[in-house]
């Protein structure tokens, strides 16, 4: 094989025949194309420059055992105050409760409120204070959300649904009279102190032996509350308290000295009226209500019968 002739084949191909000759008769190879003519040949295969990846944010470590939130945590995240304390992403409104109020903060008030009593009455309820509304206007229970009136009328101890306006006429028309353990007017009875509803129960007494009523309805549980712990000396205990009618050893307003004697009133424990109260349910209370109402609209029949009847 002539030097000026290369062989581009591998080592593995077997030399064909004629091979000498057939290499002697090459002809020159023939030019490599320009580059511009190998660019434009390129371009049909070139692709646009994809964009640059968006850097990956690097994964989080898992949380050590103690530092596990708790599932019930992990959807409401707290946001820091100024205080320094955390506080729920989600607000609630919270009713502000009230504190003891001085007799100062509504010296202002000019308290029209008076008892609706007179002498023997079927029933004198005893409220524990007016209220701004019932203070200003001078009417008992007076306020929108004060169940009083109606409780009254559902339990049947009046035989119509009353206005706040008829408070005085009461005990004309119903036999029915109307007091409260404190007479200073207050937002809410816990601005009112323990030791001035206490104050209040001698005074509830002697109006009682003076009025000298069948029975008192007590309006609340607090104000009994005040009557066990002056009479007692303690606390009434869970187990003692009950609703609804007393022992005999509790009445109210008894005179056992001097002439004329009186066994005093039955005592009957209702509850509460006010709309703030919300511990017991609507028909709750309507029952313990009714058991004082059944035995008002009996007495007050029998009244009505003895007063119809012929006197000899």
């Amino acid at each position: 094989m002539p030097s000026s002739v290369i062989d581009h084949r591998g080592r593995d191909d077997p030399p064909s025949g004629g091979e000498s000759s057939a290499l002697s008769s090459l002809e020159p190879s023939p030019q490599p194309p320009s580059l511009s003519k190998l660019d434009g040949l390129l371009d049909q295969y070139r692709c646009e420059p994809a964009s640059s990846p968006t850097p990956r944010k690097p994964a989080m470590k898992p949380p050590s055992p103690d530092q596990q939130i708790e599932p019930s945590r992990a959807k409401h995240k707290r946001k820091p105050t100024a205080s320094g304390e955390s506080t729920s992403s989600v607000k609630k409104v919270k009713r502000t409760s009230s504190a003891y109020a001085p007799p100062t903060k509504y010296a202002h008030l000019v308290n029209k409120l008076t008892d609706s009593l007179a002498p023997n009455l079927i029933c004198v309820f005893i409220g524990l204070n007016p209220g701004i509304r019932t203070a200003t206007t001078g009417h008992a229970y007076n306020h929108p959300s004060n169940l009083f009136w109606k409780l009254l009328h559902k339990s049947k101890c009046t035989p119509r649904l009353c206005r706040a306006e008829e408070d005085g006429d009461m005990p004309k028309l119903y036999s029915l009279g109307l007091t409260n353990i404190v007479s200073r007017p207050t937002k809410d009875g816990s601005e009112l102190s323990k030791a001035e509803m206490d104050a209040g129960v001698a005074d509830l007494e002697a109006k009682v032996a003076l009025q000298r009523p069948e029975a008192v309805a007590i309006v609340g549980k607090s104000i009994w509350e005040s009557i066990w712990r002056v009479r007692h000396g303690s606390n009434i205990k869970k187990d003692q308290f009950k609703y609804g009618w007393q022992d005999d050893s509790e009445r109210m307003g008894v005179i056992d000295t001097g002439e004329p004697a009186w066994p005093g009133a039955r005592l009957f424990v209702a509850t509460t009226t006010s709309g703030l109260a919300a511990g017991m349910r609507p028909h709750e209370k309507e029952q313990i209500w009714k058991e004082l109402g059944d035995w008002v609209e009996k007495r007050r029949a029998e009244r009505n019968d003895e007063e119809a009847a012929p006197k000899s």
